[in-house]
């Protein structure tokens, strides 16, 4: 009996393709993306981008840059990229810190006047030791850390003659000072660093750190009262506006099952009509769902809503717009109910991962986050982080405007076409 049990639920499953596909399919899918993501990979792991201002220009300081360009784990940016062939100013401090808060790289690294003259120090900051500055993108946790560690690195790596020097003048100032004779064999040995580092030779790795003065400021996000709550609104908002948009679009299924859809093509209805009907109802839907997240993240989770109205109407448009055509489209594809949530599962859910719902994309590989652009939720969240989280004017939005606004515009297209069946039937 229970051998005729399984057997019967086995065969109910193979005639349950969504069921099957959910089954299998899904869970492997999921393991491949976040085993990309975290599998510790080193050709997907994600390259830290550290903007660089030399405003010393002393050869100690240019020591120190090239070292951070040696570096496998960053990606050291001196000008901005080039605009049609035409190769751009280096970056200053204020640009620096502009570029920062446009979000292109999370820390910028300012190295001031006279650093050449002083670069190590086993003490604090001050007149005679100048603090290299940090200016950080709060959003990013990862990063300032990492650049840090790195930091101490290079400096070890790329001025180990000026460690030696700057420690001989400690032992000459507590220790009680050194003999002729060692004066003489700590001068020769200096000189043997500089020759060894002038040639290209690595220096040997130590493990001490604080040795370079770093002043770290936060450039966004410093201001903010729960400065990721933002970002997590438009994240979880997106993936469950995709969910709610296939499941009202899926209405559409049920009357022509039930033979509703006949009797409504039947009188002065077209499916024209009809679509843009249900793709209007679908999108104030999802509008009305991100105004009641954002407000409760307003209310529970103090954030900044209302002098960022204007962006998120036109964002919270725009998206919804982009999720009720989604919708259609699976609507359309669809045979009944039971395909729809099937499908709607599986892409909803590998579009949120891939498209920084689950994860943010700025932490995953680099093939990652360009696969993102293929979905809803990162043009989506892009545009909300603009608006909440770096105080960008509206009109910054166009791209992510047009894309969801485009994206909305060929997959209702794409769904009127499917849905010719309908009208032959």
């Amino acid at each position: 009996m229970i051998a005729a049990i399984v057997r019967t639920a086995m065969v109910s499953l193979r005639r349950d393709r969504g069921a099957l596909l959910l089954s299998f399919i899904l869970p492997v899918v999921f393991f491949s993306i976040f085993a990309v993501i975290f599998g510790g990979r080193h050709d997907t792991t994600p390259k830290v981008t550290v903007l660089v201002v030399d405003e010393d220009r002393s050869r100690i300081s240019q020591r120190l840059v090239q070292g951070l360009e040696r570096e496998g784990a960053l990606v050291v940016k001196t000008r901005p990229a080039p605009v049609k062939g035409a190769e751009q100013p280096e970056y200053t401090a204020p640009t620096a810190e502009a570029a920062v808060k446009a979000g292109t790289a999370p820390v910028a690294l300012i190295i001031p006047h006279g650093f050449g003259a002083s670069p190590i120090s086993f003490g604090t900051a001050g007149a005679d030791r100048p603090s290299i500055q940090l200016l950080e993108d709060s959003s990013d946790v990862v990063a300032p850390q990492m650049i840090v560690g790195l930091l101490e690195k290079v400096a070890m790596t790329s001025m180990p003659d000026q460690m030696a020097e700057r420690g001989s003048k400690y032992l000459d100032q507590f220790v009680g000072g050194l003999t002729r004779e060692q004066h003489d064999k700590l001068d020769q040995s200096l000189r043997y660093l500089r020759e060894r580092q002038e040639s290209g030779a690595a220096a040997p790795d130590s493990g001490n750190g604080g040795i370079i003065a770093v002043t770290a400021r936060a450039v966004v996000g410093e201001d903010k009262n729960n400065p990721m709550v933002s970002f997590y609104a438009a994240a979880i908002g997106v993936m469950f506006l995709l969910f709610t948009a296939s499941g009202a679009a899926g209405a559409l299924l049920d009357e022509v099952e039930n033979g509703t859809l006949d009797r409504v093509l039947s009188s002065r209805v077209t499916m024209t009509t009809l679509l843009l009907g249900k793709l209007t109802f679908n999108a104030l839907l999802a509008f009305a769902q991100l105004v009641v997240m954002f407000l409760w993240g307003w209310a529970v989770f103090r954030l900044d809503f209302w002098s960022h109205i204007p962006g998120f109407v036109i964002m919270g448009v725009c998206t919804a717009c982009a999720v009720a055509a989604f919708g259609m489209l699976l609507a359309s594809v669809c045979r009944t109910r039971a395909q729809l949530g099937a499908l709607s599962t599986l892409v909803i859910l590998v579009m949120s991962s891939i498209g920084g719902s689950m994860f943010p994309r700025f932490l995953m590989p680099e093939a990652m986050q360009k696969a993102g652009l293929l979905t809803i939720n990162a043009w989506a969240i892009d545009g909300f982080t603009k608006i909440f989280w770096r105080d960008e004017p509206v009109f910054h939005l166009w791209p992510q405007v047009l894309v969801l606004v485009g994206i909305a515009i060929v997959l209702f297209a794409i769904a009127r076409r499917l849905a010719r069946r309908w009208e032959y039937t």
